[in-house]
């Protein structure tokens, strides 16, 4: 899994054996911004992949204020960057 981050440009690569790994990735990875970086992530842009779209993500976005932005299927040219 690729996160990048849109401000600074720095990104981090995050290895996982299954697709089903990413949602504690990205809690683990959430937790050392905060408190590692002093940094808060604000908005979780991904291409409508299923990794993203359930309700542990849900929770978790809502509970740390955390806004999701889903670019339109098939269309990379939407997320950025990543791709």
């Amino acid at each position: 899994m690729v996160i990048f981050d849109d401000y600074s440009r720095i990104t981090w690569a995050l290895f996982l054996a299954a697709k089903n790994d990413t949602f504690h990735a990205f809690k683990k990875l959430a937790k050392v911004l905060k408190n590692e970086k002093s940094s808060k992530i604000v908005c979780l842009r991904s291409d409508h992949g299923r990794e993203f779209l359930n309700e542990k993500f849900e929770h978790f976005c809502e509970k740390h204020g955390i806004k999701p932005n889903f670019s339109a299927p098939r269309t990379p040219q939407q997320n950025g960057v990543v791709e």
